[in-house]
């Protein structure tokens, strides 16, 4: 855990054609031979990710993706690949080889970019082979260019420069809670250990949110559902917030009392990574749910499911007992979000505390434009109590 995740990283995904020097450039960047480099076209196939600190902007992520111009079925396979990239981009690095000078294979694709609001940096790398005027491209492309070497390790450094100018601040919010308490504020937070809870540490978004705490210069108490009660009889003042795991909502929204705030990891974690006002619609759309209708529900980690597992049985369960009747859920896990969401009467995502801001976004605007409800797994949890707008009433403006 002392690795800040890949999900809280800035995401900089390098496209251009085979054989252009993504490979190598992500090399120069990193100063190690973290990508396979061959003279071959297509030698990088799936996504490699690399993550490093990157001065001054912290933590982040290097994606180094297969050839915009890849040819077969498996290269249709990989160009896919590389477009679902783009889904959780920050910003991108787009590589020109200057032994190519047709670009309208690289304007098509930066026009997907601009279509995900995605800045872009276009890099003309092998200017140790043959130099080009920079001039000639920006007649063509709106955004900023440099020219590298990255073989010779050339203007590597204003490469690195230019991704600091460039970069989005806002890829991630800056605070999960700290906005909402003020310093010196006790907040108890309530973590259920059953079967599914990993053997001697805590999950990610609980350890972020006591860290997040800390953070913002106050304290964290914590505590199982079955000794909350105990926990707020020894307190000489009210917690100014209770966090819980949104799976025993039933249990501590009947211990805590009104007058404390109450939410839920899961809550925090989508407000976090996407649009709150979105997700908690889309919670609401639960009562127009009837027999038969299609059901997405999204994990973005790949865990071993467990008994009662929520995804598969507690919220399949929570679901059909609103609709009336057996629904047909479908179960997608990982990175795998489908294109067309119209089958859909309903999206139910995780905490999403694996994937970046970006990527959620991507999604939430993607149901949202294909007018398909998308709410969030505490929410859900939330609204089935009839708390929803209690738990989420805290981070209204």
């Amino acid at each position: 855990m002392n690795d800040t995740p890949r999900a809280n990283r800035l995401h900089i995904g390098l496209f251009g054609r085979r054989n252009s020097g993504k490979s190598s450039l992500i090399n120069a960047i990193t100063g190690q031979e973290i990508a396979l480099v061959s003279d071959f076209p297509g030698t990088t196939t799936d996504p490699v990710y690399k993550a490093m600190e990157l001065l001054p902007i912290g933590p982040v992520v290097f994606i180094d993706t297969a050839g915009l111009d890849d040819v077969g079925d498996l290269g249709e396979l990989r160009i896919k690949k590389t477009l679902e990239v783009m889904d959780k981009t920050d910003i991108a690095l787009v590589v020109f080889s200057t032994e190519n000078l047709d670009f309208s294979l690289e304007k098509r694709w930066c026009q997907e970019l601009r279509s995900r609001n995605i800045p872009i940096i276009g890099v003309v790398n092998k200017i140790d082979k043959r130099d080009v005027d920079i001039k000639d491209l920006t007649k063509e492309f709106d955004f900023p260019f440099i020219k590298v070497s990255a073989n010779k390790r050339e203007n590597i450094g204003k490469l690195k420069e230019m991704i600091h100018q460039n970069a989005p601040m806002d890829f991630e919010l800056s605070t999960l809670v700290g906005d909402i308490i003020t310093p010196k504020s006790l907040v108890v937070l309530v973590t259920p250990q059953d079967i599914q809870a990993p053997k001697n540490r805590l999950i990610l978004p609980q350890v972020q949110t006591i860290r997040d705490i800390l953070d913002n210069n106050c304290m964290a108490l914590v505590a199982k559902e079955t000794e909350l009660l105990d926990l707020l009889n020894c307190l000489n003042k009210k917690p100014a917030l209770v966090i819980t795991d949104s799976q025993v909502f039933h249990i501590v929204s009947k211990i805590v009392p009104e007058d404390i705030p109450l939410t839920s990891f899961s809550i925090i974690m989508s407000r976090y990574k996407g649009e709150l006002s979105t997700l908690v619609r889309g919670a609401k759309a639960m009562d127009e749910l009837k027999p038969n209708d299609r059901v997405l529900i999204e994990e973005a980690c790949t865990h071993h499911p467990l008994e009662n597992d929520i995804g598969r049985q507690k919220l399949p369960a929570l679901l059909e007992n609103k609709a009336g009747g057996k629904l047909q859920i479908e179960i997608k896990v990982g990175g795998d979000f489908p294109e067309d969401l119209t089958p859909y009467a309903l999206i139910l995502h995780c905490g999403a505390c694996m994937l970046n801001r970006k990527q959620m976004l991507t999604r939430i605007i993607r149901a949202r434009e294909q007018n398909v409800p998308i709410t969030n797994y505490g929410m859900a949890f939330a609204h089935a109590q009839g708390i929803l707008e209690r738990t989420t009433r805290m981070f209204e403006p």
